[in-house]
């Protein structure tokens, strides 16, 4: 019989990273998200995974740019609400190295996608729940994905990269 282990977005996080103007680099978040793994029992290898993003939960610690993100210029957040992953299975690779391969949908675009993943191990909290911990780290091109607004400094680089590097911090709750 399948476990099934829910994010707890309390103890959870989801950021991105993209350059700006080539030299530095921005982060930022979401905050609103939830998703799942179904395993056998506290076997991760073989696991089936998902979770759903909130575009409009988008925090990059500055309201004029988190706006311009959640327009048609990137997100298109009114039209595409979530940022889906689904049909994602975990991998074993070694005592503590799994690799993620799903379904990434932004804006209507699905692309299959391979995630790192970190296993942390599985603890009881001091409320007797089961939680088990993951570090997930990979990159896409946002233009892969539809999102190709761009511009161009008087010299000619670009204020936004098209590499984006996804990190995520997940603790999943085995229900």
């Amino acid at each position: 019989m399948a476990t099934i282990w829910n994010i707890d977005p309390t103890h959870s996080e989801v950021q991105f990273k993209v350059k700006h103007l080539v030299i530095s680099t921005v982060t930022g978040a979401f905050k609103k998200f939830s998703g799942s793994i179904e395993a056998d029992g506290e076997n991760f290898d073989g696991a089936k995974a998902q979770f759903s993003l909130d575009v409009d939960s988008i925090d990059t610690n500055q309201a004029d740019r988190d706006g311009h993100l959640k327009s048609d210029d990137f997100f298109a957040a009114a039209q595409h609400p979530t940022i889906t992953f689904k049909n994602g299975v975990l991998k074993k690779k070694s005592a503590e190295s799994y690799s993620l391969t799903g379904d990434l949908t932004v804006r209507d675009v699905t692309k299959s996608v391979v995630l790192d993943v970190e296993f942390g191990g599985i603890m009881k909290d001091p409320w007797g729940n089961i939680k088990a911990g993951f570090e997930l780290n990979g990159k896409i091109n946002r233009k892969d994905f539809g999102l190709s607004w761009s511009a161009l400094t008087e010299a000619g680089g670009m204020v936004v990269g098209d590499d984006v590097k996804l990190h995520l911090n997940v603790e999943v709750a085995k229900s």
